[in-house]
């Protein structure tokens, strides 16, 4: 890791060689019939996908990219009034010191006059995780400014119990490996089933996303999950809220 460089980044709000602006998705609390939070996703100015720009990411351009995403998704949190939580993705391998790399998403708060209490930070799993106790450290260090956080893909890579025990977020997401026909799979229906009940002991909310069913969410409904993300409800609004639909 080119620290020298990753601070000059966060410090010196090093711009991106290429364009990108946001997409945003609903996470819906179906048990309250209403919008938890929407996720800020990454997208090319004219709609390109977030894996077409995260190929483009490397060692020189990975801070100027996760702080462009920052700054992008509470600017246009702000532009669409979005009237809920936001969760705002960040690579935990672009963050040196977290105190230092922070700085310019409160910045883009005030700017943009954009509560602060309405982020949620989801760690994303686009590159692998090498330390993670420097993870755990990042996720405590925006726990201390009061910023909610999220652990997204559990069950896979960097996410599972290892990080669970150093650490306990606000939110996981479960991965959607485990929700692809969970309703027809008595064997995910065990694994999902002890992780709730581990996350309820542990006072972690779940968040199953990936829901393309109404068996999946059926399934999951009646094992006490209340949060659910998908394209059953809504896909990415680009540059725009999108029309949900509740199913129930």
């Amino acid at each position: 890791m080119n620290t020298s460089s990753g601070c000059s980044a966060c410090r010196d709000g090093e711009e991106l060689e290429f364009p990108i602006t946001m997409a945003f998705q609903p996470i819906l609390d179906l048990a309250k019939q209403e919008i938890f939070a929407h996720e800020a996703l990454v997208r090319g100015a004219t709609g390109e996908s977030a894996g077409s720009l995260l190929a483009r990411v490397n060692a020189d351009n990975r801070y100027a990219f996760d702080q462009s995403c920052r700054i992008k998704a509470v600017e246009w949190a702000a532009k669409l009034r979005v009237p809920a939580m936001v969760s705002i993705n960040f690579m935990p391998n672009a963050v040196y010191r977290a105190e230092t790399c922070i700085r310019a998403t409160l910045e883009a708060a005030r700017r943009y006059n954009f509560p602060l209490e309405r982020i949620i930070f989801e760690v994303t799993e686009q590159e692998q995780v090498l330390d993670i106790d420097h993870l755990t450290n990042i996720l405590r260090a925006y726990r201390k400014q009061g910023f909610m956080t999220a652990i997204d893909d559990f069950g896979a890579g960097y996410a599972g119990l290892n990080l669970l025990a150093d650490f306990q977020p606000d939110l996981i997401k479960l991965d959607m490996a485990l929700i692809r026909g969970i309703d027809q799979d008595s064997v995910r229906q065990i694994l999902v089933e002890a992780t709730l009940q581990m996350c309820r002991k542990l006072n972690i909310r779940v968040i199953a996303e990936g829901i393309e069913t109404t068996g999946e969410l059926d399934a999951l409904r009646d094992m006490g999950v209340q949060l659910f993300q998908g394209y059953l409800f809504a896909k990415p609004g680009f540059e725009a809220l999108p029309d949900i639909r509740f199913p129930y």
